[in-house]
């Protein structure tokens, strides 16, 4: 299903397809498609291909490397990636902390933090929520005390996504602790091997090793690596949301799911029966794709050239990641008792290894335990749907 575009548009859409084809590993595409455990260099291998084409940062200035592309081509861009079967493109660096850089960063800050991580030589992870501290964010505990040259930080970071892999850290603490919650944080870049770090794993419903609680115990700082003025990361911190927010609606991810789905219920059973055979499954489908195509018709509408997300971030994150939960629903029904059999080693196959319920089935159950998440981070929808209320005057 695509959606009907400008004529300018859609052949730079089939000018990515093509494009993308020819870059993308075929090791990578399957090992992406099946939903199998990616490890930090094929995350790292696949930034550095796309840099090596031009396309490492699509989004940002030509000054650093980027395509200066609009917000239109952007989407169209990373839609491709995702029916394409790439890995994600780690969204931390690049598409998180990159426009808090270009925005609020000092022209030092940009010239050490931007190109490693164009050139897939850094990786970044997000220290916001806190035990207690998620979708309340403004009661964020750690502590950072200014020390001559340096900042004194401790507290605790927790779900933080893909820490065991990180070399660096943006991180939300609190360097005034007599002011309101919301003026007293202050936002740090941390080093995510200096001394006083810690990270313990924290294992998800589908048994993988993701997100991470991160300890900072006594985890010296240089005040050069404060992005902003002293308690100015709350306003720093909604801005960097805006982007997260927009990144998690997903579209392409759920068009491809779709494809994934209308295939694996066409496949005959035992007794020459088909799931799509179903109109009630077959409605639910087709459900699926119109709420789809609104979410993608009102996403076309907010890509205005230039201005930043505002609350309208917030109704493609609940839409968003409502059609990703959909979709994985869906293709657990059509999997059916194939998708039983959970086997942990169908993440990361070693040789031989022959999953009972087939290639296609033996991840779906993992696949819709570890997306219960997606409506939870970047801010609940529940506190999403609050967010847009506020700004609707309601």
């Amino acid at each position: 299903m695509d959606f009907e575009l400008p004529g300018d548009l859609a052949d730079f859409r089939a000018e990515l397809r093509a494009r993308l084809r020819e870059l993308l590993p075929d090791g990578l595409r399957a090992k992406a498609l099946a939903g199998r455990r990616l490890q930090r260099e094929d995350y790292l291998e696949w930034q550095r291909i796309l840099h090596a084409a031009g396309w490492g940062a699509v989004h940002w200035p030509r000054q650093w490397g980027g395509c200066d592309w609009d917000a239109s081509r952007v989407a169209l861009f990373d839609e491709e990636c995702a029916l394409a079967g790439a890995p994600r493109q780690l969204p931390f660096g690049l598409k998180m902390l990159a426009p808090v850089l270009l925005r609020f960063g000092t022209p030092a800050q940009r010239e050490r933090f931007l190109p490693p991580i164009i050139e897939g030589r850094e990786w970044w992870c997000q220290g916001y929520s806190e035990p207690g501290s998620g979708s309340d964010l403004a009661s964020l505990r750690t502590r950072a005390v200014r020390d001559g040259d340096d900042y004194v930080v401790d507290g605790l970071k927790t779900w933080t996504t893909l820490a065991q892999h990180a070399d660096w850290m943006f991180c939300l603490v609190r360097t005034d602790p007599e002011a309101r919650p919301q003026a007293g944080i202050s936002f740090l870049l941390v080093d995510m091997h200096a001394p006083g770090v810690q990270v313990r794993p924290i294992r998800l419903l589908d048994g993988e090793h993701e997100v991470n609680e991160v300890w900072l115990d006594g985890v010296r700082v240089p005040a050069s690596q404060r992005v902003g003025e002293p308690e100015q990361g709350w306003g720093i911190a909604k801005y960097l949301l805006g982007h997260e927010r927009t990144n998690i609606a997903g579209i392409g991810v759920v068009k491809r799911e779709l494809e994934r789905l209308r295939e694996l219920a066409s496949r005959p059973d035992a007794r020459g029966r088909r799931a799509l055979d179903d109109a009630l499954l077959r409605s639910d489908i087709a459900e699926l794709e119109l709420e789809l195509l609104a979410l993608e018709t009102t996403q076309s509408r907010m890509l205005q050239p230039g201005s930043a997300p505002g609350a309208e971030a917030s109704l493609l994150k609940v839409v968003g990641s409502r059609l990703q939960q959909r979709a994985s629903e869906l293709l657990v029904r059509v999997a059916g008792a194939r998708a039983l059999p959970f086997q942990p080693e169908a993440f990361d196959p070693p040789a031989g290894f022959e999953p009972a319920a087939g290639d296609d089935y033996a991840l779906l159950a993992a696949q819709y335990a570890n997306w219960r998440k997606v409506s939870i981070y970047g801010g609940s929808n529940e506190i999403q749907l609050n967010l847009l209320a506020r700004a609707m005057g309601l």
